[in-house]
């Protein structure tokens, strides 16, 4: 990286963090489709294992403590949350339900994946998915099905590992190479890993410039 862009970079992250410390408020939940609010801002959608730690990335990237509810039951999302950002609103955060969980109705899984399919191919305003993986376990086949529908829907994604505190430095470098490795076989996928930890706040603020770069604001 050139100066230049690491100057680029610091500013755009100044001007993501200034961003995030203001208004974010949530919106509504849509259990089903008809309930989506107007696509009149960009959204940047949130996909992950069940307890893959989306709520509590969700809180830190806004800097709040329960903006988004932390659950210590798999499964528990299980419609489209929407978070405004900015005054006026310049784009929305959106949380899926999330996938992998053993314990709930199979029809149940099924509504939530058809709610999810269909938002992912039809809304216009979606710009980036965030494709959360546990750095404690890497890319699971589940994950490898949500890129799968991604690259089928056409939208882009970036990985991002979580809980990386939670791993040794030579364990998170090859999660990192593995889950690089393997995002190169996915044309929706962006190749840079973001690598993060809300509890520790790493890789938070560069998260926050990747968010902001993608919605154009």
């Amino acid at each position: 990286m050139t100066e230049e862009e690491a100057a680029e970079l610091a500013q755009l992250e100044r001007r993501a963090n200034k961003l995030f410390s203001g208004r974010v408020e949530f919106l509504l939940s849509a259990p089903q489709l008809k309930f989506l609010p107007e696509p009149t801002v960009p959204e940047i959608a949130f996909a992950g294992r069940s307890n893959v730690g989306k709520s509590s990335l969700l809180n830190a990237l806004t800097g709040r403590k329960a903006i988004a509810r932390a659950s210590v039951t798999p499964g528990r999302t299980q419609e489209l949350n929407f978070f405004e950002v900015g005054e006026p609103t310049l784009f929305r955060l959106v949380d899926m339900p999330g996938y992998g969980f053993a314990k709930a109705p199979v029809k149940v899984v099924e509504k939530w994946k058809n709610l999810v399919k269909t938002y992912l191919r039809g809304r216009q305003v979606l710009v980036r998915n965030l494709v959360l993986v546990d750095s404690r376990h890497g890319l699971k086949d589940v994950d490898r099905d949500m890129m799968k529908m991604l690259d089928e829907a056409a939208v882009g994604y970036r990985i991002v590992l979580t809980k990386a505190d939670k791993v040794k430095a030579s364990d998170l470098e090859k999660v990192v190479a593995e889950t690089e490795a393997e995002a190169r076989k996915h044309i929706a996928a962006y190749p840079q890993i973001h690598v993060t930890s809300s509890e520790k706040g790493m890789g938070i603020a560069e998260l926050r410039a990747a968010v902001l770069s993608d919605v154009g604001v």
